[in-house]
């Protein structure tokens, strides 16, 4: 490399295309932070509509990622098959229509069977929209891709916030969610405009190779017909345990769905690889179990333990959605810098001096707002190199599909949170109870990164278990012609 090389901006590696990839999926991200968030924003107003308890309106949040292992293996075999951004235009349109029904919820289960069509959705965003913009940047700058991509999402949450406090005084929560059909005009958009993913045209499209079918092990002769119940088993079991249809038998219908789960996992990652995807699964959900009952319950603690009006919780929430935001992008810049496991690991060990003194401070909302930006940079916006941490693990013939699987199965720990946290809360403030699920599980989130557990696990099913499969990808592979 020449010294002048050695010199260039890291912004000018990056092609023109390429920039416009990666907005066109920061886009969807955007639109999917929104129309996910708007729950959380207005919990409160549906709880009193509907008559519903804390713990009850909480598993509204939790109805969202009851289907999305389904919808992250669907739409990512799908991305694997036909193309990332197919993918990306149907977890758009599912997302979007999903979140449209909402508005017109009539009761409880009605309202939980929208959410479970926009937990699909927002699956398949993340398997799609992931995997293309990383296989469309150079290989160097892939953590930055990831950084840049996740703070859409936090993108999406501050413009719901900014709405919250003019459309529900005037018109009613069910407005925020008519809006979220918005995003159905930038699939069309999408579907016009981008070039596909770069590695996956060079390395699947143009092989002349049959296209990978990534299901094949679980959908085949008689074990097809077997996997095939096993999915309407735990998708029905999930359900009755996010609801009060399964109100006593919570547990024992939790224990088979986990089983068929890690069966489903077992059989994708196949003899070498079962232990690497069942250990990938156990870190995001503990992921989610750290950041969700923030994420999800923030809303209701201002509004019910400060006593915060819509005014003051948007404003509390616009410096949640700019930190997590601005977190993104330290931890793409970070993960480039020192590697993405040390940047996980790191930055999630400076955010626990933060948990607590959020939950201590009452009477200032500017002070408040500053703590709340410090700690959702460093414990939510290091999830912006997430998908980098995931997909590194994975090769590109396989790899939506195994994200997809992989983390949307684990993100059923976002389902537990907020119901974890409101069940907390019976006992102790709210506030007190989010502190302790935060801390405690970013403990181990720390551990389970910054060791490298899951690859460690790998190799012992798999001792030819390489290292990050994204760093060895072509560092301009969307510039080829399409």
């Amino acid at each position: 490399m020449t010294a002048e090389a050695s010199h260039t901006p890291w912004y000018r590696e990056v092609s023109g295309r390429q920039w416009k990839s990666l907005f066109a999926a920061w886009i969807g991200y955007l639109l999917d932070g929104f129309d996910f968030v708007l729950i959380t924003l207005v919990l409160t107003e549906i709880a009193d509509e509907f008559d519903l308890g804390t713990a009850s309106a909480a598993s509204l949040v939790s109805g969202a990622f009851i289907t999305r292992w389904l919808g992250g293996a669907l739409l990512g075999a799908m991305g694997d098959r036909y193309g990332r951004k197919p993918a990306m235009i149907a977890s758009i349109l599912l997302y979007s229509l999903g979140t449209f029904a909402c508005g017109f919820a009539w009761n409880y289960f009605s309202l939980f069977s929208a959410r479970l069509l926009i937990g699909m959705g927002m699956a398949g965003e993340y398997s799609a929209s992931a995997t293309y913009a990383l296989e469309s940047w150079p290989a160097g700058l892939r953590n930055r891709a990831s950084g840049f991509l996740i703070s859409g999402y936090a993108g999406g949450t501050i413009i719901a916030s900014e709405l919250y406090k003019w459309v529900v005084p005037h018109w009613g929560w069910r407005w925020m969610f008519y809006i979220g059909v918005l995003p159905v005009f930038v699939a069309l958009w999408v579907r016009r405009a981008l070039p596909e993913a770069g590695d996956w045209r060079a390395e699947v499209a143009a092989s002349g190779a049959a296209r990978p079918n990534p299901f094949r092990p679980l959908f085949t002769g008689r074990r097809g017909y077997l996997n095939a119940a096993l999915a309407v088993a735990a998708s029905a079991a999930l359900f009755c345990v996010f609801t009060p249809l399964g109100e006593g038998w919570r547990w024992p219908l939790s224990l088979p769905a986990a089983g068929a789960l890690l069966a489903f996992a077992a059989q994708l990652g196949g003899r070498r690889g079962w232990l690497l995807y069942v250990a990938l699964m156990c870190t995001v959900f503990c992921a989610f179990l750290y950041s969700w009952p923030i994420q999800a319950l923030l809303p209701t603690y201002l509004k019910t333990e400060l006593g915060y009006a819509p005014s003051e919780v948007t404003d509390a929430m616009f410096y949640a959605g700019f930190g997590t935001m601005a977190g993104c992008w330290l931890a793409g810049f970070a993960g480039d810098r020192i590697g993405t496991r040390r940047a996980y690991a790191y930055t999630l060990l400076a955010s626990l001096c933060f948990v607590f003194p959020v939950f201590a401070v009452r009477d200032t909302l500017v002070g408040l707002g500053v703590l709340l930006f410090c700690l959702l940079a460093l414990s939510q916006g290091i999830s912006g190199i997430l998908p980098k941490y995931i997909a590194g693990h994975f090769p590109t013939e396989n790899r939506a599909a195994s994200l997809g699987f992989v983390y949307n199965t684990g993100a059923l720990g976002g389902a537990v949170a907020p119901v974890l946290g409101a069940r907390l809360a019976e006992g102790m403030p709210l506030g007190q109870a989010l502190a302790v699920l935060t801390s405690g599980l970013t403990l181990v989130v720390i551990v389970l990164v910054g060791a490298d557990v899951p690859r460690r696990l790998g190799r012992l099913v798999d001792p030819g278990l390489t290292g990050d499969q994204l760093l060895r990808e072509r560092p301009l592979a969307a510039d080829t012609p399409g």
